[in-house]
């Protein structure tokens, strides 16, 4: 069993999250236009982060870089420099590293790492990404906590930056939107099964799932309950009669507390 981190800082609490950051017509999900105009409206901040082929940590979404930026094959398959040129669409914004994310938001809003899986099996394979993430994490001063589906990865990180806040990102892994998962393993992971072991001390649960008994059992025990993706008001008014926080897009969400 790890030790367990410490608590979710009391900021991810307060700050409503961008979800990929605050993302919009001109700034796309992910991107530093995105995180600079979450720090500047005062907004949490949610990233999402895969490693490159030489080992660092880049910030983007899919596994795939098609739709995005319009280029095909994976993003892991190429260099960190090459992908540092490689413009997203609809904007004047290129794929960023974690290095330059960290370098803008400088401690001013919570930032929220979700670390990606490097094969989609939510197994095993990682290593990577973790050791990128915790690297670049070497005295950042702010709020900032990791977390992925793949209980492999928290575990990493456990071991790698145990002094870090980590969570799991949850949902009730339904067949049809988890082709990929073995029945027995989304089943096993529907009940988040593994929070104690890893000491972790927060979940990042699907909105659409939030009356879940586990849910209630884990913030009985202390649990931070944060939620995702809520897109409108009404969501957000529901989700917060259980969650402690949201992560949002695509409205303007309750005003960051003062």
């Amino acid at each position: 069993m790890s030790r367990p981190a410490p608590a979710l800082p009391e900021a991810f609490l307060q700050h409503p999250i961008a979800h990929r950051a605050f993302h919009g017509a001109g700034r796309p999900e992910n991107s530093l236009s995105a995180v600079r105009a979450a720090v500047e409206a005062g907004y949490g901040i949610e990233i999402d982060v895969r490693s490159s082929s030489d080992g660092a940590a880049m910030v983007f979404h899919d596994a795939d870089l098609e739709r995005l930026t319009g280029l095909s094959g994976p993003l892991v398959a190429r260099e960190a420099a090459a992908l540092r040129t490689i413009s997203l669409i609809g904007s004047a914004d290129t794929i960023p590293t974690l290095r330059e994310v960290l370098d803008l938001v400088a401690g001013r809003v919570p930032l929220l790492i979700e670390i990606k899986d490097h094969d989609d099996a939510l197994g095993p394979n990682v290593g990577a990404v973790e050791a990128a993430v915790a690297r670049d994490l070497e005295g950042y001063s702010g709020p900032v906590a990791v977390m992925s589906f793949n209980p492999h990865a928290v575990a990493e990180m456990a071991r790698l930056a145990p002094d870090l806040p980590r969570g799991l990102t949850t949902c009730d892994f339904a067949p049809e939107e988890w082709p990929e998962l073995p029945p027995r393993l989304a089943d096993r992971l529907r009940e988040i099964p593994d929070y104690e072991n890893l000491g972790a001390s927060f979940v990042s649960h699907d909105v659409r799932d939030l009356d879940r008994p586990r849910l209630a059992e884990l913030k009985a025990q202390g649990a931070a309950l944060l939620c995702w993706t809520v897109r409108d008001p009404e969501t957000e008014a529901a989700a917060r009669a259980t969650a402690d926080n949201v992560t949002f897009e695509g409205y303007l969400p309750r005003p960051p507390a003062s």
